[in-house]
Parts: C-alpha cells; structure tokens; sequence
C-alpha cells in the first residue's frame, strides 16, 4: 500500500492544509478527522489499518485532510460568527482545492466520492453530502456530533444557516435540484451506546433526512462501543462495502 501527504497554502482558509492518501486505485472514500484533528490522525489511530483489505483489494484510496474548522473552534475562536466562517471556508476549499486534486490523482475519472466520519468528522461527512449531492454518492457517520452548539457559543449567523444541515435542510424548496438529487443519495448513521455517546443526534439527523426524503438509517450499537476509535474501527469496515 502507497502513502503520499501534501500540503498547500490555501488562501480562503489562509493557512497551510495537510493532505494525505493511502492506496493505488479504487473508489475514492475521503475521510474527515474529529474534533481538531490532522490529515493523518486516522493513520495514527488505525483506522487505515482497519480498512487494509479493501486497500489490498484496490476496491479503495482513502484521503483525509486537516480539520480546519475543529482546530479554529477549539484553538482559536469558538464563536458562532468565527467558527461557522471556517465552516463555510473550509466548504469552498474542499471542492475547489481538494476534489480537484482527488480527480488529478483518480486519473481526471469522475467517479463519485463516499465520505465518512466520526464526532466531528461525521458533521462534516453529512455537510458535505447535503451541500453538495452531484458531488458525493454516500456518507458513513459514525457517533455524529451534528448540533454546532455543542462548540460554539453566542447566537447563531447566516454563516451558521448555511453550514449546518439542522438549519438548512428544512428549508430547501420541494423542488429544488439540490434536494432531488439529495433524494438519490444514502446517509448512514451510526452510533453506540456506551461511554461519551449522544444517540438522539442521530436519531434528529435521522428525523430531519427522513421528513425530506432522503434515504438514510440509523445502526445503533449496544453499551460496549463507547465514542472512541475501537468503535469507529469496527463500523467502517462493517458498513463500507455497501457502497462500493
């Protein structure tokens, strides 16, 4: 298995952003890190290591990149107004920085993207589906934080609106593209019960996919898988192969 890190400075986030890809071919599955974590925290945690026969398989190439809007919330300003800006900037930056690079390194292939996640990683996951659906084909979201409130203090702004599917979604108009094509897409939530989980976040995701239409489920696992990474290596796996 190949490993290759980057990384470039981007101005619409105005600072250097860590890239890292493990794999030689197959379907593209990015996934985001929690909390603030970096481009290679899934490495260190064994969640690459988890995913080795799909990678031995070349049914994947896995990327990560820093989480850029966890390290802003938990090092530098945890306002609404601040933190849902390095939201919205890290949204611009994923798809017209780092989709990009995916399709140069996939070959030019179109081939649609499966996103995952865990806490914060999962918010970003389904942000990132439901903002972008002709983008991304699925998102696994695993012990999802969703509610920015969680982390961000003050009153909520319009940048707050437009980065929080909970503010979004119910909005979108019934016949809008985004929502059809949100229609055609899979969001899976799942979660344990054990130490540090919130399942009622999933099970609000859940509520608010499902009054839209959107296909998703919610895989709710018992008391023994508490919100940490011995969890997240074992769901990824189990779910994965569903979508490719």
């Amino acid at each position: 298995m190949s490993k290759e890190s980057t990384a470039w400075h981007s101005q619409r986030l105005e600072r250097s952003v860590n890239v890292a890809r493990w794999g030689e071919v197959g379907t593209p599955l990015l996934i985001f890190p929690t909390a603030a974590g970096d481009a290679e925290e899934i490495e260190r945690f064994h969640l690459v290591s988890a995913l080795s026969e799909f990678l031995t398989d070349k049914r994947i190439k896995i990327y990560s990149v820093d989480s850029v809007p966890g390290q802003v919330w938990m090092k530098e300003d945890n306002s609404f107004r601040a933190g849902s800006v390095a939201q919205n900037r890290f949204d611009e930056f994923l798809v017209e920085e780092v989709l990009p690079a995916i399709r140069t390194d996939c070959g030019g292939e179109q081939e649609e993207i499966i996103l995952a996640g865990a806490s914060i990683g999962a918010f970003n996951a389904l942000a990132s589906i439901t903002r972008h659906p002709e983008l991304f084909k699925a998102a696994i979201c695993m012990s999802g934080t969703y509610d920015l409130a969680k982390f961000l203090k003050g009153t909520p702004t319009q940048d707050t609106y437009q980065a929080s599917p909970l503010y979004f979604l119910p909005d979108l108009a019934e016949d809008s593209a985004q929502l059809a094509k949100l229609r055609e897409r899979y969001v899976l939530l799942t979660h344990g019960t054990g130490k540090w989980e919130e399942p009622a976040q999933s099970w609000r995701v859940a509520d608010l996919l499902g009054e839209r239409g959107i296909p998703n489920r919610v895989e709710e696992w018992d008391d023994k898988w508490d919100h940490d990474w011995p969890a997240w290596r074992n769901m990824l796996p189990k779910y994965l192969g569903e979508f490719l």
